[in-house]
């Protein structure tokens, strides 16, 4: 047996030594590998085996990255509850319900339990809902259900995208494709966001690079892309109209007019519709771009009442930002949105904000996009203490966490006022909503009323909130507006009538 061995090694070394190249480490077996009986390979033998090695290795390579995770809907357990739909009642793809797990959603919002069976149908719909209601996921389920289901029907060419969201706000867009690429993260879906401020090739590339399933987009720059040919919509199967009320506030609507001529006839795709109030003016383009739509109606009360507690302070112009300093600072508040109704005023008191050494940034009209992805970013890991943002720009604004919404001044219309005090209370969790009435303020709080169904509880702000802030803040901001005659308010000057609203206060 060792004459056999010490035969087998010489032979070997033989061998190695008469070879201009060496031999693979692949091939070197260890000495507890090599039987009693072991024989010489021939150099045939050893081609073969080494050419089947080499040519197997890449393909592991290539595989690995595709092997999912290992999941069963058996994992996702819901218990049925009275009252309550669960996502398991709609016979949801096996991607989709597992993306559902992972976000920790468990039963239906009203705006889902009702729209869901219809749209899953293939209905159009038009919802009036606030943010905060869940309709965001319940038009992305619809959609993407439909890719995954009918994946060999939906191959079409680079820059003909299968779905169209459109959304009146850069931050609104990006929390929506945001929302749809967590619930595609098991469907290898292509999620892409056209909008302005940004880099215009990068958005290009990601169009032309590849098949685009979802386009979620501004109108302006999905117009412009539309007019360089860069996208053609004749292939959208599903159209989404987000914050229709917003988009005929902001001026959009020629815009969206042109969009959706684009598209398919609406015989041939489904659309929805989505508003916080439905007014004449929002039928009237639903009646234009839908077919026999199903109406679904979820209350502004539901939104606020239950959710967020409200008050309302009663103060002057002049002594609204020493009430703010002292509302943050005596509750040590560590994730607040302060709201106002001008760019102007956001950067004033954010500076104000600053000097006091509070940290804080601002996202207005004003702001890059570049700058605003990166406050939020730093706002939602509590880098950020305060965020001053105007309507507009803090639309869509979803960030977990916030515990109080200020409306540092209040805004035009009742709905905003909705809109704002969403961004606190989400998911079921506590918030606080405090307003600052002044002398103009006051004037809307009994619209605001009507408009949630509720009274709102207004109180004069307690001494220990009126304490002049630290020196060095600079000067009080001039009062914009004198009191009504007959008022109550301090500092009167009588005749002074009602200040005139903006027809729409846009550029906010």
């Amino acid at each position: 047996m060792v004459r056999k061995f010490l035969k087998f090694i010489r032979s070997g070394l033989k061998k190695f030594s008469g070879s201009s190249h060496p031999q693979h480490e692949e091939s070197v077996r260890t000495l507890d590998a090599i039987p009693d009986n072991a024989q010489p390979e021939t150099s045939q033998k050893k081609r073969r085996r080494r050419k089947k090695k080499t040519s197997s290795e890449p393909s592991a390579v290539l595989i690995a990255p595709l092997v999912k995770e290992k999941w069963d809907l058996s994992e996702f357990e819901v218990t049925p509850a009275e009252g309550k739909a669960r996502f398991h009642d709609f016979n949801l793809p096996h991607e989709i319900m597992h993306a559902i797990s992972d976000m920790g959603f468990e039963y239906c919002t009203p705006i889902q339990a009702e729209s869901l069976p219809v749209t899953l149908e293939g209905n159009d719909a038009i919802g009036q809902a606030q943010t905060g209601t869940g309709k965001t996921a319940a038009f992305l389920i619809t959609i993407l259900t439909d890719l995954i289901r009918n994946r060999h029907q939906n191959q079409r060419p680079n820059g003909k995208p299968h779905s169209l969201i459109l959304a009146p706000t850069r931050e609104l867009v990006i929390q929506i494709a945001k929302d749809a690429d967590a619930l595609s993260r098991y469907a290898n879906i292509n999620v892409v966001s056209v909008y302005g401020g940004i880099d215009y090739q990068k958005q290009q590339n990601q169009i032309i690079d590849k098949t685009v399933d979802m386009v979620v987009a501004t109108p302006g720059r999905l117009l412009d892309f539309i007019g360089q040919r860069i996208l053609n919509l004749d292939q959208v199967k599903f159209l989404v109209i987000d914050e229709a009320d917003r988009m005929l506030d902001m001026g959009f609507i020629p815009d969206v007019r042109k969009i959706v001529n684009s598209t398919p006839h609406k015989d041939k795709r489904q659309t929805m519709m989505f508003s916080a109030t439905i007014t004449s003016d929002v039928s009237h383009l639903a009646s234009q771009w839908t077919k026999k739509p199903v109406i679904f109606e979820i209350k502004p009360e539901q939104v606020t009442v239950d959710t967020v507690q409200q008050v309302v302070y009663l103060t002057t112009a002049k002594e609204k930002y020493t009430l703010l300093y002292n509302t943050i600072m005596n509750n040590n508040l560590e994730r607040v949105m302060v709201f106002t109704n001008r760019k102007d005023e956001t950067r004033r008191l954010t500076e104000r904000l600053k000097r006091n050494e509070i940290s804080c940034e601002m996202i207005s009209g004003d702001v890059s996009q570049n700058k605003r992805i990166s406050t939020l970013e730093d706002f939602r890991n509590g880098k950020i203490r305060i965020l001053v943002a105007t309507d507009v720009a803090g639309r869509g604004i979803h960030i977990d966490g916030v515990t109080h919404v200020i409306n540092y001044t209040l805004p035009y219309e009742p709905e905003d006022y909705v809109h704002r005090i969403g961004r606190t209370g989400r998911a079921g969790a506590s918030g606080t909503s405090i307003s600052f009435a002044c002398e103009e303020g006051a004037f809307y709080i009994p619209e605001i009323e009507a408009y949630i169904g509720a009274k709102l509880p207004c109180v004069t702000p307690d001494a220990d909130l009126l304490v002049d802030p630290p020196r060095g803040t600079g000067k009080p901001e001039k009062e914009p507006f004198r009191s009504p005659k007959g008022g109550s308010w301090k500092n009167q000057t009588p005749g002074r009538r009602r200040p005139s609203r903006p027809a729409h206060p846009r550029g906010r």
